[in-house]
C-alpha cells in the first residue's frame, strides 16, 4: 500500500456535492465521510445516482456544486494523484479481447509505470487472490461472467490502491460466484483498504458494509452502521404474511404496532418476538412469518418501495 496521505484518517468526504444533467440533478447535496479502512455501502436503486456519484469519487466526472476530497485531494482538478491512488472496478468490463489474460494485467500496469520481472511475479499473485491461476496464458473470451469480474478486481489492484471503488460488482451473477466475490472482497477488508461500494443488492450490504449509505433520487436519505439503521427507524421484530382479505386484522393490528402494507404484503413491527407469534393464530394466513427485522424494511420504510422496482 502507499505511505499514508496528509490527512490520514478519512478516505472520502463529499460535502453538498451535486451533479446535474440537464434538468435532472442526479446527486443532490450529498454528504458522506468515508474513514480509511472501512468498507462504505452506497445502497439504492438504479437511477439513485449511485454510479455518478462513484464516477465523481473515481476522478471520472466533474462535479457541479460542493467540495469533494479524496485522500485529500479534489479528484477533479488533481485527477492524476487521485487516480495514481485508487482501484476503479465499474459496471461492466473491458479487456483487450485479442490479448491473453495475464498479458491484459501487464499491459494495464504500464499506465502505472510497472513492469519486469517483480511485477510480473505480482500478475501472477494477483491472478491467484482472484482464483485465477493457471489461466494466465488462456484467451479473455473463455472466461465466464463471474472470472471476468474477478479479473477485474485483480486489475484494479494492480497498482496497490489505497482506495477501492466497486460499482455494482455483482451484477448479473448467479449466486455462488456472488458469494465467492465477496470472500476475496472481505479478504481486502481484513487488509485494511478503504472500500467504496455501490449496490442494489441489500445482502451484499449487510455482509460487506461497514456503514451504509441509502441513496434514493438523487438524496442522501439515512447513513449509519448496518444496525444502527435498523434500530433508529424500526422494532427488532416482524410479522409479515399476505394482506390481501386481511384488512380487518390489520387494522387491529395496527393499534398496539406499526403496520406497512407494500402491495399485497403486508409488515408489522413490534419489539416482542412472541407478541408477533401469537398474533398469527388471529388470522387464517396464506403465509405468515416472524422474523428479524433487515435493511430491506428500513428501505422500504424510507421510500416506500423496494429495491428492484
Amino acid at each position: 500500500m502507499h505511505a499514508p496521505s496528509s490527512v490520514p484518517t478519512l478516505a472520502v468526504s463529499a460535502r453538498g456535492v451535486v451533479k446535474r444533467f440537464g434538468e435532472l440533478t442526479a446527486v443532490n447535496e450529498v454528504e458522506i465521510e468515508i474513514p480509511r479502512g472501512v468498507c462504505y455501502g452506497l445502497l439504492g436503486p438504479n437511477g439513485a445516482g449511485k454510479t455518478t456519484l462513484s464516477k465523481m469519487i473515481a476522478a471520472v466526472l466533474p462535479r457541479d456544486g460542493g467540495e469533494l476530497k479524496v485522500l485529500g485531494l479534489d479528484p477533479w482538478t488533481e485527477q492524476s494523484e487521485v487516480k495514481a491512488r485508487l482501484g476503479v472496478v465499474m459496471q461492466g468490463d473491458v479487456f483487450d479481447e485479442d490479448l491473453d489474460v495475464g498479458r491484459n494485467l501487464e499491459i494495464y500496469g504500464r499506465f502505472y509505470g510497472l513492469s519486469g520481472p517483480a511485477f510480473r511475479e505480482k500478475v501472477q499473485g494477483l491472478l491467484k487472490f482472484v482464483s485465477l491461476e493457471g489461466r494466465e496464458r488462456g484467451p479473455v473470451q473463455a472466461l465466464s461472467g463471474g472470472m471476468r469480474r474477478r479479473l477485474m478486481i485483480a486489475r484494479a489492484l494492480i497498482n496497490d490502491p489505497e482506495v477501492l471503488i466497486l460499482d455494482e460488482p455483482t451484477t448479473g451473477l448467479d449466486p455462488q460466484v456472488r458469494h465467492a466475490i465477496w470472500g476475496t472482497l472481505r479478504q481486502l477488508k481484513q487488509r485494511g483498504l478503504s472500500i467504496l461500494l455501490t449496490t442494489h443488492y441489500m445482502e451484499e450490504a449487510a455482509q460487506l458494509a461497514d456503514r451504509i449509505g441509502i441513496l434514493f433520487k438523487g438524496k442522501l436519505i439515512a447513513e449509519d452502521t448496518p444496525e444502527k439503521l435498523i434500530a433508529a427507524h424500526l422494532p427488532p421484530w416482524v410479522l409479515e404474511f399476505d394482506a390481501q382479505g386481511q384488512e380487518a386484522l390489520l387494522e387491529e393490528f395496527a393499534q398496539a404496532a406499526s403496520v406497512e402494507r407494500h402491495g399485497d404484503r403486508a409488515f408489522v413491527f413490534h419489539a416482542v418476538e412472541d407478541t408477533l407469534r401469537r398474533w398469527i393464530a388471529k388470522g387464517a394466513f396464506r403465509t405468515a412469518l416472524v422474523r428479524p427485522a433487515s435493511l430491506e424494511d428500513v428501505f422500504l420504510k424510507l421510500t416506500g418501495r423496494t429495491l428492484d422496482e
